[in-house]
């Protein structure tokens, strides 16, 4: 074995350029970040053949004295770390003075600077790791990388690169997901001589539209929430609009793209009640904290930081990101878009279609058709009666408005409903002419699905996953506030059970009741279901009873209901939630569309199916050509 001896530098610089340049998209993206930290309003960004060619960054930053040009390239020297203290409290991006001397090493790689109040610029060349000497060369005020032939000098790494039709994504990747940053800044990207993109200073909202798309920006929910030095603002993904993967999460840390697992987990977690299976959910989110509370020199690359307090950053995201979903209520989103859509209004003109009948300019309007066919309608007492028996009472600011309109007729007009129940209308924002946000029921499809007559069009509502949602949404809300209510059955239901099941029910029966769950041990082979969850009454007793029991069993009833309470009421909603081909009354319908409206996440079911869908008059006139 030889004598340990000290590396030249060249050979330390080469490897490290192994761990900090993997490909050109990380050369981009350590040039990127200086010219954001040196204050650069505008960046302009050329490649050629992704970057294994060429890769040139032009800003209009500070820029860099003549005499610190050679500093630049050297290993480990830099303007933005001073002391140890500065270590602990990084501002800056890039920090670790060892960027651009890991890709000066191997490439061909030239700095053109000319800093502020300065009226000459310099140049210095470094090839193969060698500085030549710094001489005067024209620029305006910032700088310019521009690095050529990547890898030239070591094979070995050149040969690991891929297409360039692959390094060009990597390279326009990192682009993308700075400049949605910084959206202050502008950013210019060409490929090949070929304008790719040209992002001009503008708000978050429209970075966040031009880079993730339309259909991102108009599918999600902002969020902006703070606690003490933590600030999180951004966008969430509507939880329907989840991806098949996660190319779609952006996460950000003080401006620092990083990929951490605390905060995907917590973020995972926001969205656990709203996901359907292993759909994924998209988002661009932005955390702002103390320095000092996060270590943001944990790996070379700078992808993933390490948090002081990561319990706190846990709770701050999973509960900012869960408040935000929380406000998914159907009866928002169809009046969002109902406000959203432009109804052609009544001409004076007449248009006929090719068979002579009249297109919709020359009937009423929505509104106009509800007046002409509509007879006064009253809540009557039985109705409440009726909807007390379905969803398990009232809680009392809807009892003391269910009694005021029963009192008096209710200031909607149905066509032939004069029973329809309307006791949360009153609490909810009303459409423009007066109806619900999700309107009025008009009949039952194949015992699935209920058809409802709103604003501007049909709203058609899986009852199954809309009900499964208000059933678990209430069983949460009970169970957070004391225990769930329970409903006696007048016949106890008896069942065979294994002897796991009467060891759990005989060891657990009497901390069960505070999920709603009455059992009784009749004999070794046999228990009863004595009492339900009061909105589980008319669900299979024994079926309930056995998964509840299952979980228990299999986890504790302790981890039940601690870290698997959700899905163990999601579980019991499952079970309690009218199945499909029950037929319901149309009274029925409209108490199930008027608790949907007045529900949290009620636009989900508990697996992120969507409950609800909408069809504008201007989608039914295009499916029929009415007007062309």
């Amino acid at each position: 074995m030889s004598r340990i001896q000290r590396l030249p530098d060249h050979l330390v610089n080469q490897i490290a350029a192994g761990e900090v340049v993997e490909r050109p998209a990380s050369a981009l993206k350590e040039m990127l970040e200086n010219s954001l930290d040196a204050g650069a309003t505008r960046i302009a960004v050329d490649l050629a053949q992704g970057g294994i060619k060429l890769i040139r960054v032009s800003d209009n930053g500070s820029g860099i004295a003549a005499e610190d040009l050679p500093l630049a390239l050297d290993r480990h020297a830099t303007s933005k770390i001073a002391s140890l203290d500065d270590l602990e409290c990084v501002v800056t991006l890039g920090f670790r003075g060892e960027g651009l001397a890991s890709i000066a090493s191997v490439s061909r790689l030239t700095l053109t600077s000319r800093p502020v109040g300065s009226e000459h610029g310099y140049q210095i060349v470094a090839i193969d790791g060698t500085l030549h000497p710094v001489e005067p060369a024209p620029h305006a005020q910032g700088t310019t990388v521009e690095v050529v032939d990547l890898y030239f000098n070591t094979p070995a790494r050149r040969k690991f690169l891929k297409s360039e039709a692959t390094e060009y994504a990597h390279c326009a990747t990192t682009f993308e997901r700075i400049a949605l940053a910084h959206p202050q800044v502008e950013f210019i990207l060409r490929h090949n001589g070929k304008v790719v993109w040209r992002l001009p200073a503008q708000a978050l909202a429209d970075r966040v539209a031009a880079l993730l798309g339309r259909d991102f920006a108009d599918n999600a929910l902002a969020v902006e929430t703070s606690a003490g030095t933590l600030v999180l603002t951004g966008f969430a993904g509507h939880p329907t609009a989840s991806r098949g993967n996660r190319d779609t999460q952006y996460f950000y840390v003080n401006g620092r793209f990083v990929r951490d697992k605390t905060a995907q987990h917590a973020l995972r977690q926001a969205y656990r009640d709203v996901l359907h299976h292993e759909r994924h959910p998209a988002y661009a989110l932005f955390l702002t904290m103390d320095p000092a509370q996060v270590d943001v020199n944990v790996h070379p690359t700078k992808i993933e930081v390490r948090f002081r307090e990561s319990q706190a950053i846990h709770q701050f995201l999973f509960h900012s990101v869960h408040k935000t979903l929380a406000g998914t209520q159907a009866g928002q989103e169809a009046a969002h878009l109902a406000s959203e859509e432009t109804a052609p209004s009544p001409g004076p003109q007449r248009e006929c279609l090719p068979g002579g009948a009249p297109s919709r300019a020359d009937s009423p309007s929505s509104a106009g058709r509800y007046q002409q066919q509509a007879m006064p309608l009253e809540v009557t007492r039985g109705a409440i009666g009726l909807y007390e028996s379905l969803f398990g009472g009232l809680r009392d600011e809807e009892r003391s408005t269910a009694g005021t309109l029963a009192e008096a007729p209710a200031p909607y007009a149905v066509p032939a409903l004069p029973e329809t129940a309307v006791l949360k209308a009153s609490l909810l924002p009303a459409a423009p002419d007066g109806l619900p946000p999700l309107g009025f029921a008009l009949a039952q499809l194949h015992g699935v699905y209920i058809l409802s007559q709103c604003v501007d069009g049909l709203i058609i509502v899986d009852m199954h996953a809309a009900h499964e949602r208000i059933v678990y949404e209430r069983l949460k809300t009970a169970l957070e506030t004391d225990q769930i209510p329970m409903q006696p059955l007048l016949l106890p239901v008896s069942f065979a059970a294994d002897r796991f099941e009467v060891a759990t029910a005989d060891e657990q029966g009497e901390a069960m009741k505070r999920l709603g769950i009455d059992l009784a041990l009749l004999s070794p082979t046999q228990l009863a279901v004595r009492g339900v969850p009061v909105w589980l009454k008319d669900g299979d007793a024994v079926e309930l009873a056995r998964a509840v029991l299952k979980d228990v069993r299999e986890y504790g009833l302790t981890r039940v209901l601690t870290e698997r309470r959700n899905e163990l009421l999601a579980t019991m909603a499952c079970h309690g939630a009218v199945r499909a081909n029950r037929q319901l009354t149309l009274p029925e319908m409209n108490a199930l569309l008027r608790d949907m409206e007045a529900t949290e996440r009620s636009g989900q079911c508990n697996h992120g199916r969507p409950t609800w869908s909408r069809l504008s008059l201007r989608d039914l006139d295009n499916l029929f050509m009415r007007g062309r």
